[in-house]
């Protein structure tokens, strides 16, 4: 499965076009897988960084109040810490620490997806035969104006987030949540 998705996103002259389409029509299944562990699986196992980011991306757009219509940027990412809810609850029965460490996760997971990007010399959102025009000419990616953001603004948003967790959780966070908080950071 996961390598004929990873060709259907390829197929098109437009990546990101084609991963919007097969996520768009993947998103509503995702939010009917009844186990963390089964919507983990599919996820971490996903060959195409591009379709992962944008399912992940779909999963926040959904768990957040306001969502916003910004392209995929880094400065998305900090949205989505400061807007999300915890994650819609899935059809198992999970404590809230379990559905704010999933959160966390997939958070970390759209980060590293999103992050492959601007250091990809395939260049992820162009076709696979304009790739190798790139790469015969060694371009590099670009970085959009939203990718850049400050330490200050991670900072903050991550107290902020961290704040919210406190009031929900209280303290001390469980060692899982304090790793993933760390590793996001």
């Amino acid at each position: 499965l996961q390598r004929m998705l990873a060709m259907a996103v390829e197929v098109d002259r437009s990546p990101t076009c084609s991963s919007r389409k097969i996520a768009d029509d993947i998103f509503p299944f995702i939010l009917n897988i009844p186990l963390r562990s089964q919507r983990e699986a599919l996820l971490n196992t996903m060959e195409s960084q591009l379709l992962r980011c944008r399912l992940l991306e779909l999963l926040f757009q959904h768990s957040c109040d306001v969502p916003t219509t910004a392209s995929m940027s880094l400065d998305k990412v900090l949205y989505f810490l400061s807007h999300s809810s915890v994650l819609p609850q899935f059809q198992d029965e999970t404590a809230t620490w379990q559905r704010w460490d999933e959160m966390l996760q997939y958070l970390s997971l759209l980060l590293l997806s999103y992050h492959t990007f601007p250091l990809s010399p395939e260049h992820l959102r162009t076709s696979v035969s304009d790739r190798m025009k790139l790469i015969a000419q060694r371009a590099k990616a670009r970085l959009q104006d939203s990718d850049d953001i400050s330490q200050l603004d991670i900072q903050l948003k991550m107290n902020d987030f961290i704040s919210r967790m406190q009031k929900t959780l209280g303290e001390p966070f469980p060692p899982q949540i304090q790793e993933k908080l760390f590793m996001l950071q």
